[in-house]
Formats: C-alpha cells, sequence, structure tokens
C-alpha cells in the first residue's frame, strides 16, 4: 500500500468515526486519536529514507532520491492528513 492509499484508509476511518458519534474518543489523547497519528506517521515513514542531495556530495546512508511520482503521493497524503485532522479538531 503506497502513502497516500494508507493515509486514505486511515482518514477514512477517522471519518466514519465522527460520523458515527465517536469523535469525543478521538479528541482525547489517549485511544484513537493516538492510534491515528500512530499509523500515519507509519504511513508516512519511507519519505525519512528520502534524499534531496546527489550522491556526490558525500554519504547518503542508504537514502535514496524520491521519484517524482512518489513526491505527489506524498504532497497528496499531506494534504489529506491536513484536511482530516482539522476536520477532527475542529
Amino acid at each position: 500500500m503506497d502513502m497516500r492509499a494508507a493515509i486514505e484508509a486511515l482518514t477514512e476511518e477517522a471519518e466514519r468515526q465522527i460520523r458515527d458519534h465517536l469523535a469525543i474518543a478521538l479528541a482525547s489523547v489517549h485511544g484513537r486519536l493516538a492510534w491515528f497519528l500512530g499509523a500515519a506517521a507509519t504511513a508516512l515513514a519511507p519519505v525519512l529514507h528520502w534524499r534531496a542531495l546527489p550522491d556526490e556530495h558525500g554519504p547518503t546512508f542508504d537514502a535514496v532520491k524520491p521519484t517524482p511520482q512518489q513526491y505527489t503521493d506524498a504532497e497528496d497524503a499531506i494534504r489529506r492528513l491536513h484536511t482530516t485532522l482539522t476536520h477532527i479538531t475542529t
């Protein structure tokens, strides 16, 4: 599952819980919001292995240069995550 799909699945779950009137549970630091944030961090973890500089600038510590599509997917995932977190907290 790519980043965008993982974040989409998480946001659908959060939105379903809000529709089912579980917003109070989501607002808690413990429980579903903590799970949501942890799962979002896991989905976005590939970004930690990306590098922006070319190899000739020194060791990359196994970091990889992402493809343009990976950048696009990550940007879309972050936008979706931002929208969902804004919705959850309002």
